[in-house]
């Protein structure tokens, strides 16, 4: 019958199949029982293996040492892919590239990395609270939050012998002591150690400003700017200035405010020799020797070099003069002004001229007034 012949010819099917699975089992078994016992004659001290799959090649390295040797650092390794990875760290090469922004990374799974800010992908959740991240690494140092475990920090400095928890934070910790910027400013090429100081800096070319305050809706470039201005508004001021009373809500912008009254000017131009009680002024000054003005007037289109400038110079757009003079409230759209403008109530002059000895309450009054001895000083035909 046909039916028979038909289960006869699936069953033998059916046979040979199951023979052939059993055979490619046994044949892969076998090889893994010849491929423990190398391992274990290898550890052993045995008989160097010679011939092994790429798998178990890569493995039995990890025993017999780091073969593979950096020629700049001599740092080792036990595996010629790692090796040609670290070897990028030297040469700077960035094969692989971020199709939305275009920034460059050295190894793939950076790479893969990087793209999940732009896709919002967050694989990694906490099964306490769950909370999502896009690393495992930033998942484990969360779940610690929970567990209040103190992580085990097994990477050391060789240098001061501080330890670290992870080998990233250890490599960025040793370029105090090398000195290595790695991370460079396309616009104006500064160098920085670190790339979150260097994504904080390009903001000063940007003018982007994403911390934003709820109370008074002021923008910020960096967290920490927005935190210690929101002291202005919870009276959470506890550092205070002896001599004026002014009140600080860190220790380090009330030894900048010193500097006010010690006169103290620690950054000095290379070029002009101008001095600055303030890092960030030094670095506004230095774009007014270069042709670079970042800020831009949406209304006149006028360039300036600080944004400083720029929020002064909007003042004559929309008429705003925050500055009030005490005595007879005239209003002033810069602090300079007012502090020039009370003069003519208190009757200072801390301008002389070295010609006659007139005191003059301004530097422009000062430079019409030299005028006078100028012509006085040209020979007469």
């Amino acid at each position: 019958m046909p039916c028979v012949s038909i289960y006869r010819k699936v069953s033998k099917e059916l046979s040979c199949l199951y023979v052939s699975i059993f055979f490619s089992l046994q044949s892969r078994i076998r090889t893994l029982i010849l491929e423990i016992n190398l391992i274990n004659k290898m550890l052993e001290g045995g008989e160097d293996l010679v011939i092994l799959n790429g798998t178990l090649q890569r493995h039995i390295n990890t025993h017999a040492g780091k073969t593979h040797k950096c020629d700049v650092c001599a740092r080792e390794f036990s595996q010629s892919c790692h090796l040609k990875g670290h070897l990028r760290t030297h040469t700077g090469e960035k094969p692989h590239k971020c199709d939305v922004c275009f920034r460059e990374f050295s190894h793939r799974s950076n790479l893969k990395k990087h793209m999940r800010t732009h896709t919002g992908e967050t694989p990694y959740k906490c099964d306490v609270c769950a909370k999502e991240f896009s690393q495992s690494g930033h998942l484990k140092r969360h779940l610690r939050t929970h567990t209040g475990e103190k992580p085990y920090k097994s990477y050391k400095c060789d240098v001061c012998a501080k330890a670290f928890s992870q080998s990233g934070d250890l490599k960025r910790h040793a370029r105090t002591h090398t000195g290595e910027k790695p991370h460079k400013c396309d616009v104006c090429f500064r160098e920085f150690s670190q790339s979150s100081n260097l994504k904080k800096h390009m903001r000063t070319h940007t003018g982007e400003t994403p911390y934003k305050c709820d109370v008074c809706a002021s923008e910020f470039s960096e967290g920490s700017h927005l935190k210690a201005h929101m002291s202005k508004h919870t009276g959470h001021n506890t550092h205070g200035c002896d001599l004026c009373g002014k009140q600080f809500s860190y220790l380090s912008y009330l030894q900048s405010h010193m500097r006010t009254h010690t006169g103290y000017k620690p950054h000095e131009c290379d070029i002009c020799g101008k001095a600055f009680s303030q890092h960030s002024n030094l670095k506004g000054h230095m774009r007014t020797h270069t042709s670079y003005k970042p800020y831009n007037c949406d209304i006149c289109g006028k360039e300036f070099h600080a944004k400083c400038n720029l929020q002064i110079h909007m003042r004559i757009h929309t008429g705003d003069k925050p500055y009030n003079c005490d005595i007879c409230g005239k209003g002033f759209s810069e602090q300079g002004n007012i502090q020039t403008h009370m003069r003519t109530h208190t009757g200072d002059k801390p301008y002389e001229c070295c010609e006659c000895g007139k005191r003059l309450s301004t530097f422009a009054c000062l430079q019409r007034h030299m005028r006078i001895h100028e012509s006085d000083n040209k020979p007469h035909d």
